[in-house]
């Protein structure tokens, strides 16, 4: 198994264990093979989670329904990104915003914080993570900016989430990590070095290279595409499959602020990139945000929280339309089909090129991404 901890940093990979904060009644260690069974039915049925943030600046992990009601609100330290859910159990991981160097295991059914991952010296997160098929392993987003690398850290879920090792991401900034439908893996690395001591700064916008890496259920690199030429700045950040296993992705220009280039492509193992360029492409202003596919019609909606903008593809790459939503942040399939949207005073429901507005309780800020369970 190709799972390997940098050499001499073994004392660092140890998980804090200690129960903090709002840790109630949950076991901080799970024995090996010991999955936890709680379903979500115990936790309010939730068919989302996201982060989501309130007025007094406080930061919580909330379950939503499709029909807006919050289920539950759990506290997490500090504003969040995206949350991975374990496939076999109500659990979700709350990752901090890029450059955190938190996660937060929730135990949804109980309120309860299960473990808090710290990535070891040299390390922090890039706000995404991915669970193995069976549940039994966490892979993380991981910057090694010193050297500077991407990294996937292994985590396993059956021994309290320790941490075993990491595998190289396959290039600089990986952020999202999605499971393949045959049990792999694809990441996008963004291409941007970036160090915690400069902040935000991005540094190698010049030289950058973004990439799509797939990964083996293991975590072994087994293909990579690369932008390159005049798109080598248009870094690749998140991603979904649709219906016939390929990947879209959501882009971020790093280039000229006035050229307009595309923001969303679609990759087939095999072929070669297709972009899908958009008439309203400009009003995301160069930041698309989150990515998600309709599984019954294969629409694709790509948010713009900085253009409070969302656009729209039919299944074979074309444009059909856009539309203005407040700081449209999250999107996700809906259960009842269609696509559901965070935004601004709730959520909107797309179903069938309609669209409804559903009101959620409470002033909440919605953070980048919603998940859907």
């Amino acid at each position: 198994m190709p799972w390997v901890s940098k050499p001499g940093s073994a004392p660092g990979m140890e998980i804090d264990m200690k129960r903090r904060s709002f840790l109630v009644g949950a076991s901080a260690s799970l024995g090996m093979g010991n999955l936890p069974t709680l379903s979500w039915a115990a936790a309010g049925a939730p068919d989302f989670i996201t982060a989501g943030n309130l007025a007094d600046k406080s930061s919580w992990l909330v379950g939503l329904t499709q029909s807006g009601e919050v289920v539950f609100q759990i506290p997490i330290p500090n504003r969040g990104h995206a949350a991975a859910v374990n496939p076999q159990a109500a659990q979700a991981v709350a990752f901090a915003r890029r450059p955190g160097r938190f996660a937060v295991v929730i135990d949804c059914a109980n309120s309860s914080e299960v473990a808090r991952l710290e990535t070891p010296e040299g390390r922090h997160f890039y706000g995404h993570g991915a669970f193995s098929a069976d549940g039994k392993i966490l892979f993380t987003t991981e910057n090694d900016y010193d050297a500077p690398a991407g990294v996937l850290g292994i985590w396993d879920v059956t021994d309290g989430y320790r941490r075993i090792g990491e595998v190289p991401s396959g290039g600089i900034g990986p952020h999202e990590i999605l499971r393949l439908n045959d049990g792999g893996f694809a990441v996008a690395n963004g291409g941007i070095q970036t160090h915690p001591d400069m902040a935000r700064a991005k540094l190698n916008l010049p030289s950058m290279r973004t990439n799509l890496t797939y990964l083996s259920p293991k975590a072994e690199i087994i293909d990579q595409i690369e932008l390159s030429g005049d798109m080598h700045q248009n870094s690749i950040r998140h991603i979904a499959i649709d219906g016939t296993g390929a990947i879209v992705a959501a882009l971020q220009w790093q280039g000229m602020p006035t050229r307009q280039v595309p923001l969303v492509l679609k990759h087939e193992r095999g072929q070669k990139v297709q972009f899908m360029p958009h008439p309203d492409t400009r009003l995301l202003k160069n930041y698309a945000g989150s990515v998600a596919v309709c599984p019954s019609t294969g629409e694709v909606a790509v948010t713009g929280p900085k253009g409070s903008t969302v656009i729209y593809f039919s299944a074979d790459g074309s444009a059909i339309g856009s539309e203005h939503h407040s700081t449209a942040s999250g999107v996700a399939p809906a259960p009842s089909g269609g696509l559901m949207i965070t935004r601004d005073g709730g959520l909107v429901h797309r179903h069938k090129t309609g669209e409804t507005v559903i009101p959620v309780a409470g002033d909440w800020s919605w953070d980048n991404h919603l998940v859907a369970r």
